[in-house]
């Protein structure tokens, strides 16, 4: 499950994000489809979850499309944008 981070600030600009690392006084740009990344992750979502809303709103191939959501993803966390939580067991 992934989440955005408490420590940010964001805001849409026209169609694009700027987010603000709060800690870290340093702000991260997202495009279109980063920026639909950010917007799933407002809430916790399972990685799985963000591929499907990608796969169905863009057309991109599955491999791509898992391969650029992770690496979106490891850079967001490297960056303390977002937060990696583990599902309880159910």
């Amino acid at each position: 499950m992934v989440v955005v981070s408490q420590d940010q600030v964001s805001c849409d600009l026209s169609g694009e994000s700027a987010i603000l690392n709060l800690k870290a006084g340093v702000y991260y740009g997202l495009n279109e489809v980063g920026t639909k990344v950010w917007k799933l992750i407002q809430e916790p979502k399972r990685v799985s979850e963000l591929w499907d809303a990608i796969l169905e709103e863009y057309e991109v191939e599955p491999h791509r499309c898992e391969t650029d959501i992770m690496a979106l993803l490891q850079d967001l966390l490297d960056n303390g944008l977002i937060e990696v939580r583990h599902e309880p067991n159910k």
